[in-house]
């Protein structure tokens, strides 16, 4: 039987690792400040133990993350059978001088080496700070499309084959 939805061992799944390596961009999802919500796609590393986003200290989305650090983010797979990570957790804010790190990570882990130096060699001169965004996990779910699929799908299924 699979993990229950919204445990941390979640992370050590398969799908989870898979995802958490994936060169496509996470999407953070967090409440504006008039509490509206936003979702935007985010290059991210995952350090084994939080999910590190780099951005730049007055990106507007940093005025909500200031006011309400509780944060969603998903990262997927672009190809059928869906793969599909969902983290739930709290943020940590901090200003770094220059690149931070894992950000530079990230860029190797998307771009390749060459791809990375020379976008990193861009973006040193304009950005002289930058905010460091730690997420904490608190809940994991995944949805795998063979073994885990959204709750409505589950329930549905077992209607049809009367296990209700």
């Amino acid at each position: 039987m699979p993990t229950k939805q919204g445990s941390l061992d979640l992370l050590n799944d398969p799908v989870a690792q898979k995802m958490l390596q994936s060169t496509i961009p996470a999407r953070l999802a967090y409440n504006w400040t008039d509490g509206t919500p936003r979702v935007i796609p985010i290059g991210f590393h995952w350090t084994g133990s939080e999910i590190v986003l780099g951005t730049p200290p007055d990106a507007p989305k940093m005025k909500a993350l200031k006011e309400n650090s509780k944060v969603a983010l998903t990262i997927d797979s672009d190809g059928m059978p869906y793969k599909v990570l969902l983290i739930r957790g709290t943020c940590s804010l901090k200003l770094m001088d220059g690149i931070v790190p894992e950000y530079e990570l990230m860029c190797v882990r998307v771009m390749g080496q060459e791809g990375a130096n020379q976008w990193l060699s861009q973006m040193r001169p304009i950005a002289p700070k930058m905010m460091r965004i730690g997420i904490i996990p608190e809940w994991v779910g995944i949805l795998d499309f063979e073994t885990r699929f959204p709750s409505a799908v589950e329930n549905a299924i077992a209607r049809a084959s009367g296990q209700d």
